[in-house]
């Protein structure tokens, strides 16, 4: 097993990083840290980790997922980012996409210059531009590592944070990009993921695989809109599903309009920067969740991106009223087949410091979007779907944060441009042009 998996340390105290712990330590029997903010929503973890005596475990909810399942001893456990200490081959960045360098900010710049290679688990498009970008400002080599999306789906076993979660699916396909190309770091997580039963495809740049993630074209369309973001915000009080029709849910044939237009304006994106593009409905289908061949025929899922702009609409339409349930479930006897689309859109909600604070999904996705829009607007591609989704978003936050003036109120709820981010991004996109351009 090759040595920049030796002594591996994990960013973040989700399940995700428990499940990584497991699997890195049983497969590989790698040295394992795992290193978090010191915060009140990360204090239930660290006692937890403290009174099993560093013992974390992850079960299974499906037998095919037996290689997913184990427990280990961590190694190391660092309760704040500025108290690591130590050399580390990896580090593995399993906290939000928008958090990566202002964690990296907080470990010792000596110890990060000497880590060889990270693994960005649940990157945003632009997220590797990004901490290459930081990295190479402490004049450190280190290889970038991202993949399209996390694996697995994972929480935590009980209902608070604790040292146990239990992995529920697995992802067939993964994509993986490296800034040192097909290296030796890529072909051992290959090798490692086939184990666990993804197949990691390999991109020719971590950028291209970042483009990967189903997120960035269906989370914008299905959030950032008034029935949804009535529902975040609590305006609506009745309970709305992310994946149902009106009015159950946010799907109408303006949502599919806008959720076609925008992947049009991501393609835009793509194509300037010489990546290959994606059909959407081929990667919704094969890629994602598939419906069955009686409801979406193969011939119009692989000839989709050539059909015209109202074929594809009906196409994407069909798609998810056939994933109101889910097509391959067992019926019972009244011929019910499972709930799939039944995903409740949860509400803002008041934290464990008193504050405040908008869901993962769209607080998440409102990063990434807005670093999109910095990109497209530094390749000057218009993106006007894109623009609306974000205005419809800003708009909504300006008006909750006057409704509750006076109360806690967390970051989320302030309008946010992350330029700076964006400039990282687009510094390093410059870099990369001007590098090409001398090797061609």
């Amino acid at each position: 097993m090759m040595s920049s998996f030796n002594r591996v340390l994990i960013l973040g105290t989700g399940p995700a990083s428990v499940q990584l712990a497991v699997t890195l330590k049983n497969k590989w029997n790698c040295c394992i840290g795992i290193a978090g903010r010191e915060s009140v929503r990360s204090e239930p973890f660290f006692t937890a980790l403290d009174e099993s005596g560093r013992r974390v475990r992850a079960d299974i909810q499906n037998e095919k997922h037996q290689a997913m399942q184990g427990e280990c001893i961590v190694d190391h456990v660092f309760q704040g980012y500025g108290t690591i200490t130590g050399e580390w081959d990896t580090l593995i960045l399993a906290v939000t996409t928008d958090a990566y360098v202002a964690v990296l900010k907080q470990i010792h710049g000596e110890l990060l210059k000497r880590v060889r290679c990270m693994l960005l688990l649940s990157p945003t498009f632009g997220s590797n531009r990004l901490v290459r970008h930081y990295m190479n400002g402490i004049q450190s080599s280190a290889e970038i590592i991202s993949f399209s999306t996390y694996s697995c789906a994972t929480r935590w076993a009980g209902p608070r944070p604790s040292h146990q979660v239990i992995t529920t699916a697995v992802k067939k396909k993964v994509f993986i990009g490296s800034t040192h190309g097909r290296s030796p770091a890529i072909e051992s997580l290959c090798g490692l993921y086939e184990k666990l039963g993804t197949t990691l495809e390999v991109m020719d740049s971590p950028m291209e695989a970042e483009s990967r993630n189903i997120s960035l074209y269906v989370h914008p369309p299905l959030f950032m809109n008034e029935i949804s973001l009535g529902a975040v915000f609590g305006e609506d009080v009745t309970q709305k599903y992310v994946y149902k029709m009106f009015p159950e849910g946010p799907i109408t044939q303006y949502l599919i309009r806008d959720m076609l237009a925008a992947w049009k304006e991501m393609m835009s994106i793509l194509e300037q920067l010489h990546f290959e593009g994606i059909n959407l409905l081929k990667f919704m289908t094969d890629d994602n969740y598939p419906v069955r061949l009686e409801s979406l025929s193969r011939h119009d899922i692989e000839h989709f991106t050539e059909l015209e702009t109202i074929h594809q609409e009906y196409l994407l339409y069909i798609r998810y009223t056939s994933l109101l349930i889910d097509p391959f479930s067992e019926p019972d006897q009244e011929g019910r087949y499972f709930d799939f689309s039944a995903v409740p859109i949860r509400s803002i909600f008041v934290d464990r410091e008193g504050y405040w604070d908008i869901p993962r999904m769209p607080k998440e996705d409102y990063y990434r979007i807005k670093i999109i829009q910095g990109i497209a607007r530094h390749l000057n591609v218009s993106c006007p779907t894109i623009d609306k989704f974000i205005s419809a978003y800003e708009g909504k936050l300006e008006a909750v944060a006057q409704a509750r003036k006076g109360e806690l109120l967390s970051d989320a709820f302030v309008i946010q441009d992350f330029a700076e981010d964006v400039k990282m991004i687009c510094h390093e996109m410059e870099n990369q042009i001007e590098l090409s351009g001398e090797l061609t």
